[in-house]
């Protein structure tokens, strides 16, 4: 095992990696098929040093090979491994076949899979489908998948959870629900979205001693994003700088009623390095906003022409959080979308975006899935499907950056097809405004000079690790937006 690469993977491009590894490198299948096996149980003795008795369920694929090498390695290193096998042994071809003859020879039991024979164990292992899987798991698999989640013993996956598409993130029916995953060659970029973090657990990685010349001839279809450049994006500030050198962020928001997601994104923005901080909200709100945030420059607007001196001083332009859909917020969309500023547009902003579509090449739109099915005209289980397809398809429909908000947010930009993936973050940040604090975060970060697709990936990552942050000091539960601004100052001062 080592430490996760950045890059991540189509299902496809992964067998692709396989395949160029077995014929134009010469490694054997089973060559392969045995290292991941190696690997399997390394982690798994490592991670429960005191398991005996362990079960392996068994698919009919190359999956399945792969659990009967971990079980022949667990019965040779004198535990009580045994299999239950969903498809008949003799049907196996291959390197899986081997697999199978060989953990027979060392003595290994292999039995067709019943729920009663899950008992008497300690730990169970997933071998079942792989990564190949395209439709819902049904019959005796899928009540294999149901059992084992229901068993109290822990869940070692191989390569990826039963049931989880590789690609997409998304549960086909069912899927194992694993304490920890170890995935092989290339990591698959569903295991970090949707539904992949919640199956896959402690994720690990085991490159199988793939020879790194390989993988450039596959571009991978996602990065993750983990920070590395933040130093060289947010450097230390000269001594000779002033408020005017960091930008200057305008939010545009708070209608009657709500008043404080606007003021959220303003000091996240203001904690987040940005010069100056405006907030263009209802009249009613500006007084009293300013005396308990004074760093803060309050305005009252209630007329678009009330707002075009505050759009001409702005660096870029925050709109969205708390404007409603009413008249007032409206008006101030079409004056901030008539300007030549850059934006973002979040909230109540995309769900009148939703209804009279624009298209800009300058702004970042930073829906939730509920927002993004309104922009994209489908359910959000539809979005939740396949995020990836939503996330590209938002950028290519509305321009600019689209960032998908969730678990494993996603940031697309076209016409250049650049797609990245944020990992931090945590349920703790399922609270009334996380998302107008990422607002003001992505905001500040265009204020000082960071590209659209950059302030993206990097306000994401920030924003998450805040939340992570915040939850490592007084837990998940019970955290609220606030919590995030004295960690996004640090962690902005690199």
């Amino acid at each position: 095992m080592r430490e996760l690469p950045i890059e991540l993977y189509r299902a496809a491009q992964v067998r692709e990696l396989d395949r160029l590894a077995i014929e134009d490198r010469g490694i054997p299948g089973y060559t392969l098929m045995n290292r991941a096996g190696e690997a399997a149980f390394n982690l798994l003795r490592q991670r429960w040093p005191k398991v005996w008795r362990i079960v392996v369920v068994c698919g009919g694929g190359n999956n399945g090979g792969d659990g009967y090498v971990v079980a022949r390695l667990a019965r040779q290193a004198g535990l009580g491994a045994r299999v239950l096998a969903l498809a008949d042994p003799e049907s196996l071809r291959g390197d899986a076949q081997t697999a199978w003859r060989d953990a027979l020879a060392a003595g290994v039991p292999v039995e067709p899979y019943t729920v009663t024979s899950l008992d008497d164990t300690d730990l169970l292992v997933d071998a079942i489908l792989g990564t190949g899987l395209e439709r819902d798991v049904e019959g005796l698999w899928r009540e294999a998948i149901d059992a084992m989640n229901a068993h109290p013993a822990a869940i070692l996956a191989l390569d990826i959870p039963s049931g989880l598409h590789a690609d997409t993130g998304a549960i086909l029916g069912a899927a194992i629900q694993a304490a920890a995953t170890l995935t092989f060659i290339g990591l698959k970029q569903g295991l970090f979205t949707g539904q992949g973090p919640a199956c896959c657990g402690a994720l690990s990685f085991a490159g199988l001693s793939v020879p790194p010349e390989i993988y450039p001839a596959i571009h991978p279809a996602c990065w993750r994003y983990t920070g590395e450049d933040l130093p060289a994006l947010l450097p230390r500030r000269p001594r000779s700088a002033h408020k005017g050198h960091f930008g200057h962020v305008l939010v545009i928001g708070g209608d009657s009623g709500l008043a404080g997601a606007a003021r959220l994104a303003a000091e996240a923005a203001a904690r987040t390095g940005a010069g100056l901080v405006s907030i263009a909200t209802r009249a009613v709100h500006a007084g009293w906003q300013a005396a308990v945030r004074p760093e803060l420059m309050f305005h009252g607007v209630e007329t678009p022409d009330e707002l075009t001196p505050l759009l001409n001083r702005a660096t870029v332009i925050a709109i969205g959080p708390g404007l409603g859909r009413n008249d007032w917020g409206r008006a101030l969309l079409c004056a901030a979308l008539a300007s030549d500023k850059p934006l973002v547009v979040d909230a109540d902003a995309l769900n009148l975006l939703a209804v009279e579509p624009a298209f800009r090449d300058d702004w970042i739109l930073t829906p939730h899935p509920g927002e993004a099915a309104r922009l994209l005209k489908m359910t959000p289980a539809q979005v939740e499907a396949d995020r990836f397809a939503a996330v590209e398809d938002l950028a290519l429909r509305y321009g600019g950056v689209a960032l998908l908000k969730g678990a494993g947010s996603l940031i697309a930009s076209q016409p250049d097809g650049l797609v990245a993936l944020s990992a931090t973050g945590n349920p703790g940040m399922a609270t009334g405004g996380m998302g107008d604090v990422l607002t003001g975060v992505i905001a500040a970060l265009v204020a000082q000079g960071l590209s659209p697709f950059a302030a993206a990936q990097a306000g994401a990552y920030l924003h998450g690790q805040a939340g992570d942050l915040a939850a490592q000091a007084g837990g998940e539960r019970g955290m609220a937006a606030t919590d995030l601004l004295p960690f996004l100052r640090q962690l902005v001062n690199p």
